[in-house]
């Protein structure tokens, strides 16, 4: 049995990785540095490099092939001529006319008896066999030629008094580079041609790039004090010209909000003054002349204006839970129970109520914020109605156009009453923030203008609708909500 393996240091394990590769966080760090134009142009001409220094080599290997069969051609047409000579009639000297050339004719002993000037008196340049074929062709190196140096060698069958004979031509190989001034040439166009795609790359990326630095320009220049600047559209129709279209209808959307949220702080705050000013009034009297007033008279004067400061309060907050979209535990909700329920617990006045709910409308949803939808309906018909405010709830199939919406059905909810009605071109304003129809902005008739528009939240935030709808008499507010 051997000794056991050492158990490795775990601190050593720890820094091998950094040992190994030092560098490598380093480098990932500096190409996220690098901006967008640079890393495209470094990636543009490396792959311009590679690409064309794969171009120069295949067009390289293609012309020494073509060089190296035009070679071979000239070598055996060279051997075919000595051939002849040597089947039909004696040899003529020089066997070549070419000084690289070199010519062998062997006889059927295998004994040289012809060669050409640089091969006389040496051996058979090689032991090729061209049989039946005629012809056969092979690189030979070394031998009887210089020590490295390779020869192209074409082996010919030569017929003469019955016997077969051989003759060798042969001629030295082509470089691979075929000639140093084409292959400078090859080189140098491939070269050019990377350098040319690295800076047509480069400009292409500046140019698509230029309108990004307009767009940031601009933005970096948009404040709260210019909502209605926009940003430059480029003339391309691409994806840089839909960034910016998207980002002008974002700040379009922005400033919609921004100017919603200060018409919103401004009639809070006029809504909140004017019982604040009231009470200060009531109180500024009663500290004048004492002897004209007492406590309970002063408290009664004084509470309805705190009971319209606490409403527009709680207004607010509403809406402001609303807007923050805090978690809502949807439950099961019996939409014409709510509605009988509240029609029942609501104070006795003279405004009388009908209903008649159809049974088993369930929807899902949050039963405390449904029933603040209803309080909010039912106290703005009470305001407006003349004597009779009537309720319906039913069923009813889904739209083809809000299959999606309203995929198991609508649960329909009908709040009508019979006091003056809302001119068609008006339904929508009243469901804006702190908006009166008429122009006085009579607050005798109560509420806080916030009602409605918390109403229309609700029922949207429970995937549903809130609408105002023709009726013969009066309004008729038409919720839509999907069933369970």
């Amino acid at each position: 049995m051997g000794s056991p393996l050492p158990t490795p240091n775990p601190s050593i394990l720890g820094v091998l990785p950094l040992m190994c590769f030092p560098d490598e966080g380093k480098n990932m760090n500096t190409w996220h540095h690098m901006s967008i134009k640079a890393r495209i142009t470094l990636f543009t001409g490396v792959v311009a490099a590679l690409l064309s220094a794969f171009l120069a080599a295949t067009l390289l290997i293609m012309i020494h092939r073509y060089a190296t069969g035009d070679l071979i051609s000239e070598i055996t047409a060279a051997g075919g001529r000595v051939v002849y000579e040597v089947e039909h009639s004696d040899v003529v000297k020089p066997l070549v006319a070419h000084r690289e050339r070199n010519v062998q004719i062997v006889n059927d002993k295998g004994a040289v008896v012809a060669s050409t000037p640089q091969l006389r008196g040496k051996p058979a340049m090689a032991d090729l066999n061209p049989g039946r074929t005629h012809i056969t062709t092979d690189v030979v190196c070394g031998g009887i030629f210089p020590p490295a140096q390779c020869n192209i060698v074409v082996a010919q069958t030569a017929y003469r008094a019955g016997q077969d004979w051989i003759v060798y031509s042969a001629s030295p190989t082509i470089s691979p580079f075929v000639d140093p001034w084409l292959a400078a040439t090859v080189i140098g166009a491939a070269a050019l041609l990377a350098v040319v795609i690295t800076a047509l790359g480069h400009r292409i990326v500046a140019a698509s790039l230029r309108p990004v630095t307009a767009i940031r320009a601009e933005l970096d220049n948009i404040t709260e004090t210019s909502p209605d600047r926009r940003v430059p559209l480029p003339s391309s129709q691409d994806e840089i010209h839909d960034l910016a279209d998207s980002v002008n209808r974002t700040l379009a959307r922005l400033q919609a909000a921004m100017q919603q949220q200060r018409r919103f702080t401004s009639d809070a705050s006029h809504e909140l003054r004017t019982p604040i000013a009231a009470i200060r009034a009531e109180v500024e009297d009663a500290l004048h002349a004492p002897e004209e007033t007492s406590v309970p008279t002063l408290g009664n004067t004084v509470l309805g204006s705190v009971d319209r400061l606490e409403a527009i309060v709680g207004d607010l907050l509403a809406i402001a839970r609303l807007e923050a979209g805090g978690p809502v535990e949807f439950e099961p909700v019996d939409l014409a129970e709510l509605v009988t329920t509240e029609c029942e617990r609501r104070p006795q006045t003279d405004k009388r109520y009908e209903y008649s709910p159809e049974p088993g409308v369930v929807v899902k949803g949050d039963r405390f914020r449904l029933s603040r939808l209803l309080t909010n309906l039912f106290d703005n018909a009470e305001r407006h109605a003349a004597s009779t405010i009537t309720v319906h709830v039913r069923r009813s199939p889904s739209p083809k156009r809000d299959m999606q919406r309203f995929p198991h059905g609508v649960a329909v909810l009908e709040v009508i009453d019979d006091g003056p009605g809302i001119d068609p071109s008006k339904r929508e304003l009243v469901f804006q923030r702190f908006a009166r129809l008429d122009t006085a902005r009579d607050r005798h008739a109560g509420g806080t203008g916030l009602g409605l528009p918390i109403a229309r939240q609700i029922a949207e935030a429970h995937g549903g609708t809130l609408e105002i709808e023709d009726s013969p008499r009066g309004a008729r507010f038409v919720l839509r909500l999907p069933l369970c």
